[in-house]
């Protein structure tokens, strides 16, 4: 049992007497759809739940979301497992967040406990999650997520469930689908803000650095440095030396600029350094994050050039918010799709953008890498020829 959206409480039964016969007895039948969000949360994921709800609806589906990931599965957790009908899931598209919850915290298979000396433990519970899934006689799991929640996907799908997988994650780094939805908007907001940084530099001469987030991919610095017009970028993919950024500065101050813009991904690391991680409070205790590198670029510059420097941190900003139109257009496509994967039943695979197309890949070759930014594609390329350092 779980609240509905709409404030309603609906009471879903494992086995509904409703149920025609005849359709429990043919395995190629789909009656009822479960949805789950895990993760980080990127703007789209409401437009996609939308998309699968009244999707699943025109073929005479029933549609369950599981709230706060598997969380809802496990009857001592909080959540449950609601009916979603056309009502609540009108007007989201719009709407940042998820309107079923989100955690990345809930692996099913190293979920969080309370050890016997209150210390955190780990304990599987992937077969609690395969139970509860068939005592609601579920007949498939759409799986909304980026690379973690996707590999639990996967794992769950070797254990027998049917799985399909709709990627989401604003770092835009599976390698299967050209974009995945949530990205172009994180860049939207970090465009907007480094685009509002610029007047304040240049009215007090300074440099200011922009951290962005993208783990270990640039994508996310790259496109907004670029259309925000910053002077450096700073990305994984290109390793920096701090004397080259520092040089781009003065050269800048050499022709009368006297401010600069830097844009750094939280994941940069300095030639033959290391990721910068930051502790955070967590629950009572404290989480070590990637994060920092923007201050650690800001002290090193304002140390070498003497220019007044500042940091900013866009952090969760990027993952808020309404989905720009293309981020609403694709995740409207990408959960048609997964429900066109489940009406084949062609489980085991993820939904991924191939231009123009949506395709499914197996869920397991769009885990397999990464995607990172090419240091010699076009994007770098046209960086570099519009006089943008990489600090390399």
């Amino acid at each position: 049992m779980g609240l509905a959206p709409s404030g309603k409480r609906r009471q879903v039964a494992a086995n509904p007497e409703e149920t025609d016969t005849a359709a429990m007895t043919d395995e190629k039948t789909i009656r009822r759809v479960a949805i789950n969000t895990g993760g980080g949360d990127a703007p789209g994921l409401n437009a996609v739940i939308r998309a699968i709800v009244l999707a699943s609806i025109h073929r005479g589906w029933e549609v369950f979301g599981i709230e706060n990931g598997y969380g809802g599965l496990l009857s001592d957790e909080p959540g449950g497992l609601i009916r979603l009908d056309r009502e609540d899931v009108r007007g989201i598209t719009h709407r940042g967040g998820t309107i079923l919850g989100t955690t990345n915290r809930g692996n099913p298979f190293e979920w969080p406990v309370e050890g016997p000396d209150a210390a955190p433990r780990a304990r599987d519970r992937a077969d609690e999650v395969v139970a509860a899934f068939h005592e609601h006689d579920l007949d498939a799991l759409i799986a909304i997520g980026g690379d973690g929640s996707l590999h639990i996907a996967n794992e769950l799908h070797q254990e027998g469930l049917p799985v399909v997988g709709v990627p989401k994650t604003i770092d835009n780094d599976l390698s299967a689908t050209s974009l995945t939805f949530g990205f172009l908007t994180a860049v939207e907001t970090a465009t907007d803000a480094i685009g509002k940084l610029h007047s304040t530099a240049e009215s007090h001469q300074r440099v200011m650095v922009v951290e962005v987030m993208g783990r270990n991919a640039g994508w996310i610095a790259l496109f907004s440095g670029l259309a925000g017009t910053a002077d450096v970028i700073l990305i994984p993919e290109i390793p920096y030396d701090i004397d080259k950024v520092c040089a781009k500065i003065r050269e800048r101050e050499a022709r009368g600029r006297h401010f600069s813009i830097v844009c750094v991904a939280e994941g940069a690391t300095q030639i033959d350094g290391e990721v910068v991680m930051k502790t955070v409070p967590h629950g009572t205790g404290e989480q070590t994050r990637i994060g920092g590198i923007g201050e650690v670029v800001a002290r090193e510059i304002a140390d070498r050039t003497g220019k007044e420097t500042r940091s900013l941190t866009l952090g969760h900003l990027q993952r808020g918010g309404t989905p720009v139109s293309y981020d609403r257009v694709i995740s409207l496509r990408f959960g048609t799709a997964a429900v066109r994967c489940v009406e084949r039943r062609d489980f085991g695979k993820m939904v991924a953008l191939d231009p123009p197309d949506i395709r499914p890949v197996p869920l397991s070759q769009s885990l397999e890498n990464i995607k990172t930014v090419p240091v010699d594609g076009d994007a770098v390329l046209t960086a570099r020829a519009l006089g943008v350092s990489f600090g390399d």
